[in-house]
């Protein structure tokens, strides 16, 4: 027997017990007449005593144990005279009778602790390692736990959990595919799928009015703290409903999630139009854990022979309350922050309030204190407020560009609290979306979302003005979930495909198998998705989703671990037709 008790659980309780534990050595102090080891495993940390007069064997070995040893040890439990309340063994310690290395272990290349002097590069490569810290354990715990309350929830609600196919057809719209060769089908590909967009779609068709997946998915693009090139949804779509009846189910599931693993009451779900949240916050997905929302100044700073704002397509700003004291520093550390490159704007313009009632800009050139108080009315200023401006000549260039400095004011202000959660809907977005590139229009979210009804008949005159039965779930300013009432008749769906560029016989490659299922009864139908790791990130109170995946890819979409992607040898190319270069 290699264990009877985990590291976590004896107590006082206990006392008296003869006990076996097994584990990790955390760390040793050798004292001269008594020895003590810290052994750690998954559940907790308990303190092994040796002392002087134990078998001399044995202590020597004991003082042989260096970190991330693997011990087993036979022992009684005894009560510490010096006690540890952080820990949950800390009432007892385990006067050790045997001890057995099971295995030795190298010095690790960084520290196994809570607060690690390892950088990120670091222990990716040592991955196995890094899951042995706490911080990182609790995090897979907490997914865990997360994706139990999912499926309760969801099967108490008659979802049924279907597996669809990993190997697919490859699609052309969205990001890029993962293709795998077919070695049995020489000049053919599988792709990996984006979502399970179209089979989630069939089982609607099939009868199965309510499926959930927990799954995997795959997108080839760029890498941002929030994406890796695989991810997990949860992935669920319904018949015979409409967006209220979604909204509706998958609030509740939040709630559900936040009750029951967080202990949380989430009570608002408020909801806002994809055009309410591009001009009061700049972003379809606003951060609502605080206020400065936008105010459009452009109709009343026209005209004053400043050029910035003559010749701009939008004038508009935020007030940052409480920041009127800000120093000629700070004000140009905030300047410098939105013309970043990332970010692009040209500069920055400022008026404080002043305490003592003044007005005061960096514009003060051309525009007097009269004119200054329209902008204090328009931004609803109080004394010690501070206004900052940007303008520019496109109008959504500049609203994202501010949407980034108001993120920066709400992190600078304190006010993005991870521990504060503000759910939002964000509700019609616009069914297409102009790419320059290739100078026509793709969909914004994917070509079987079905546009209002009232609508349709935009298509041919005005397809911008479109709108979508699309709806998006945010959270903290992270998108967590985003769907849509899906297409479900042939003549329709021809007609999106139409817009989006496909010729029939295009349509028919691509999409043949979906229209034509369509015509065997397909019911009204939709669904959402939600980014697993984001809201499980969410839920842990994290920037990136990396520490909520057991292995995690780079920035670079590596593996640094085991070292993939890798190259294939020239026998294996040949098998699956790949030429090889001589």
């Amino acid at each position: 027997m290699h264990r009877t008790h985990t590291c976590g659980e004896l107590t006082i309780a206990n006392l008296g017990t003869q006990v076996v534990l097994s584990g990790w050595v955390q760390k040793s102090r050798d004292l001269g007449g008594m020895t003590f080891i810290d052994v750690r495993d998954r559940y907790g940390i308990t303190q092994l005593v040796f002392n002087a007069d134990d078998n001399a064997e044995m202590r020597a070995k004991a003082r042989e144990l260096g970190r991330e040893f693997v011990i087993k040890v036979s022992g009684t439990v005894i009560e510490r005279t010096n006690k540890n309340p952080k820990i949950a063994t800390g009432d007892i310690e385990i006067k050790v009778s045997e001890l057995e290395i099971l295995n030795a272990a190298k010095l690790p290349p960084f520290m196994i602790e809570d607060e690690t002097d390892g950088g990120d590069e670091l222990r990716m490569k040592y991955r196995y390692l890094d899951l042995r810290r706490n911080p990182v354990r609790n995090n897979l715990v907490l997914r865990h736990k997360m994706a139990q309350e999912i499926r309760r929830y969801l099967d108490a609600q008659n979802f049924l959990e279907v597996e669809t196919p990993v190997l697919i057809k490859s699609t052309p719209e969205g990001a890029r595919d993962f293709v795998v060769p077919s070695r049995m089908n020489p000049g053919e590909f599988y792709a990996l799928p984006q979502s399970p967009q179209t089979f989630k779609q069939l089982l609607m068709v099939s009868g199965f009015d309510r499926y959930f997946q927990i799954v995997k998915c795959f997108r080839d693009e760029d890498l941002r703290a929030d994406r890796q090139p695989e991810f997990t949804q949860i992935d669920c779509e319904m018949a015979f409903i409409e967006q209220e009846d979604i909204l509706n189910l998958f609030e509740g599931l939040v709630r559900h999630m936040f009750k029951n693993v967080k202990n949380l009451d989430i009570q608002d779900f408020p909801r806002m139009s994809y055009d309410d949240a591009m001009r009061l916050y700049g972003s379809d997905k606003p951060d609502t854990r605080f206020g400065m929302q936008f105010v459009e100044a452009t109709d009343f700073v026209k005209g004053k022979s400043f050029p910035v704002f003559d010749n701009a397509g939008l004038v508009v700003g935020i007030n940052a309350k409480g920041c009127a004291s800000y120093t000629r520093k700070q004000i140009d550390e905030l300047t410098d922050f939105v013309k970043r490159p990332q970010i692009g704007a040209t500069g920055l313009i400022y008026m404080r309030h002043n305490e003592d009632g003044t007005l005061k800009s960096s514009v003060d050139k051309f525009f007097n204190e009269e004119e200054l108080k329209k902008w204090a009315a328009a931004f609803a200023t109080e004394p010690g407020d501070l206004v900052l401006i940007l303008a520019g000549e496109n109008p959504d260039k500049v609203r994202k560009q501010l949407n980034e400095l108001r993120l920066e004011m709400g992190n600078r202000l304190g006010l993005r609290d991870k521990n504060k959660f503000a759910p939002l809907w964000v509700l019609d977005f616009p069914l297409l979306e102009w790419d320059e590139e290739t100078e026509r229009y793709h969909a914004m979210h994917h070509p079987f979302t079905s546009p209002k009804p009232d609508d349709i008949s935009k298509l041919d005159t005005d397809p911008a003005a479109v709108r979508a039965n699309a709806y998006d779930l945010v959270i903290n300013g992270t998108e967590i979930g985003g769907g849509s009432i899906r297409i479900h008749d042939r003549a329709l769906q021809s007609l999106m495909f139409k817009h989006l560029g496909f010729s029939s016989e295009e349509a028919q490659k691509q999409f043949g198998f979906l229209m034509e299922a369509f015509e065997y009864g397909a019911p009204p139908h939709g669904g959402i998705a939600f980014g697993f790791d984001r809201l499980v990130s969410i839920f842990a109170g994290l920037d990136t989703i990396r520490d909520v995946i057991a292995f995690p890819k780079n920035n670079s979409g590596r593996d640094v671990m085991i070292d993939s992607p890798s190259t294939i040898d020239d026998k294996q190319k040949v098998e699956l037709h790949i030429k090889t270069t001589v």
